[in-house]
């Protein structure tokens, strides 16, 4: 198996490249728009087929690269199920499993930071957390009806009842870090490690941060996998 993280500098987003070496079947999960370029050169080079583009959630901070790589590759977009597009090929359900080859990628519902939101087991073995879990973070719960009660189940009952040694690849990263394993996160994240559901609350309704600068475009553009309104 190959997994290979992707970084874009300016939203400080991570793209996952997963890949069955054998039938050189691909996944791209969370890609950029600006990215595309790169993402599809070095699939190339890798001799690789684009199957799916994979979302976890409808981004706030960044256009995606789905619909471009899907003219590119004929590949399918995959979005989480009940995410309010209309450009998926497909939708996928918590506990469904997409195969590459003899890579299983399972999605886990883990809503809170939006309303539709997954985050994908690869091989029992690493977890892609999108905006959900971060590395000794969390992600927002104050827009696209998030909410902080929601993200704390999810993360505590389905994420932090993952075996201890799991990987945790997040997608988003603003401090240079690119890999944690659920026993640190549970132990050393300072949004859970000492909370209790009513004061992680408290912490996540008091952060007042700014919104993202391109959610009036992105958002939008990604309800259309991509698709950048313009007018005359």
């Amino acid at each position: 198996m190959l997994l290979r993280q992707l970084f874009d500098r300016e939203s400080s987003t991570y793209t996952y490249l997963i890949a069955d070496l054998s039938t050189k079947e691909a996944v791209l999960v969370d890609p950029v728009l600006e990215q595309v370029e790169r993402d599809f050169q070095l699939i190339k080079e890798l001799g690789l087929i684009l199957r799916y583009c994979l979302e976890t959630h409808i981004h706030a901070d960044h256009v995606t690269g789905t619909g471009k790589l899907r003219e590119l590759t004929g590949c399918e977009g995959i979005l989480p199920k009940n995410a309010k597009v209309d450009c998926a090929d497909r939708f996928i359900r918590d506990g469904e499993v997409l195969k590459i080859g003899e890579v299983d990628i399972q999605a886990i519902l883990t809503l809170g930071h939006t309303d539709s939101h997954m985050s994908y087991l690869v091989n029992n073995i690493s977890v892609l957390t999108g905006d959900s879990l971060l590395i000794r973070g969390c992600g927002r719960t104050d827009f696209q009806n998030g909410d902080a009660g929601t993200l704390y189940d999810y993360i505590t009952q389905k994420l932090f009842t993952l075996p201890n040694a799991t990987l945790v690849y997040p997608g988003h990263d603003y401090k240079g870090k690119t890999v944690s394993t659920i026993e640190e996160e549970k132990q050393f994240n300072p949004r859970f490690a000492g909370h209790n559901r009513a004061s992680f609350i408290e912490l996540m309704n008091n952060l007042n941060l700014p919104n993202p600068k391109k959610i009036a475009e992105a958002v939008p553009a990604n309800q259309g996998c991509g698709q950048v309104a313009t007018t005359i």
